[in-house]
């Protein structure tokens, strides 16, 4: 009798064992089917050299964010061609208005302030800085002055014209200094306080 409880005590604990097994089988077949399945992706073909002009920046994200920095870059570039362009047309405005005077008028100090602007904005996109210049030839007179403003003025003009926008250029820096000393001679030149 001992023989027959202990062959069925056996055979309940193989009952409960299977149960179990069969309990933690079927709730991971639930599981893995509640999973969202997904295949893999094909591997991306990869060129043998790294194409030079569209390099891979990696996410979507990083890619709109240059895209807007160059075009960003490409709009000041812009902007500083149109202040050079400005820059000029207003030293040779002055230069003829200012043939033979001896005092400035007040439409040219306005030209003159807005030459000053604008030449300090391309300095600035420049990445330079006030700094002290020597000028070789000072001029002695208005017309002198403003003959060296309209020289200066083409020169910054072409300097900034030929000159890549990622490219910084001490030339056009020094060139904008040097336009700014002599805005300052040239109004020193004035009688008027």
């Amino acid at each position: 009798m001992k023989k027959i409880v202990l062959n069925r005590a056996r055979a309940c604990a193989r009952f409960i064992l299977f149960a179990c097994a069969l309990l933690v089988c079927s709730a991971s077949l639930v599981a893995a089917q509640n999973q969202p399945q997904t295949t893999p992706r094909p591997p991306r073909p990869q060129s043998p050299l790294p194409d030079r002009n569209n390099p891979s920046l990696g996410t979507f994200e990083e890619e709109i964010r240059a895209k807007r920095a160059i075009k960003l870059a490409e709009k000041d570039h812009q902007e500083n061609l149109d202040r050079a362009h400005e820059i000029l047309e207003l030293a040779k405005h002055l230069q003829t208005s200012l043939k033979d005077k001896t005092t400035i008028d007040r439409d040219s100090l306005k030209k003159l302030e807005r030459l000053e602007k604008l030449t300090k904005k391309i300095r600035n996109q420049a990445g330079g800085e006030e700094e002290e210049v020597k000028i070789v030839d000072r001029p002695a007179n208005i017309t002198g002055a403003v003959h060296q403003i309209a020289d200066t003025a083409e020169s910054l003009s072409k300097t900034v014209h030929d000159t890549p926008r990622q490219v910084i250029s001490a030339s056009m820096i020094s060139t904008a200094n040097v336009l700014l000393e002599l805005i300052r001679l040239l109004r020193g030149f004035d009688p008027r306080p």
